[in-house]
């Protein structure tokens, strides 16, 4: 079983080099779906991927169909449409590969996508007044997430190029 982030037509480019930290940071592997708002070999991507992009695992899908056709698991959709919240899941009884589906800065997953999902739609809870948060954030905040049920497997929990015993000294 391993964890997946997989983005719906991402549009911002420092958003989407966040994520890539995030996806190496974790070993977790990125989908990326077309269209996407940028190219993912500029500048911009780059630098704020603070040269990971060489370490990422990571596909490019010319659709969602193609997506879905080729991956299989448990699809998990962040949505402020959600009605279930990050802790009405149990990430560590999923014997299967587990896929945070995310949606496009600008409005999201589409309608048709989200409506045939529905039991499978997360809310990150926020107060009722905000539309949304930072979309780097909610792939973070999400992936560690299910990390922590799944009690940070092959991660270190230690800083390993000062040392561990750093601050003792």
């Amino acid at each position: 079983m391993s964890l997946h982030v997989v983005l719906y037509e991402p549009e911002i480019p420092p958003n989407t080099g966040n994520i890539i930290r995030t996806c190496v940071a974790t070993n977790t592997k990125l989908h990326l779906i077309e269209p996407l708002g940028f190219d993912l070999y500029k500048s911009d991507v780059k630098r704020s991927t603070a040269n990971h992009l060489e370490g990422l695992d990571y596909t490019l899908y010319p659709n969602f169909e193609t997506f879905k056709k080729n991956n299989h698991g448990n699809f998990y959709y962040i949505t402020r449409y959600g009605q279930k919240t990050p802790k009405d899941f149990k990430f560590e009884d999923v014997n299967e590969e587990v896929y945070l589906i995310f949606g496009k800065e600008s409005s999201g997953i589409p309608y048709d996508i989200l409506k045939d999902n529905l039991s499978s739609c997360i809310r990150i809870p926020m107060v009722a007044t905000a539309r949304s948060l930072n979309l780097s954030n909610c792939v973070a905040l999400m992936v560690y997430d299910v990390l922590k049920q799944w009690d940070y497997p092959n991660l270190s929990i230690y800083e390993v190029q000062k040392g561990k015993d750093f601050l003792l000294k």
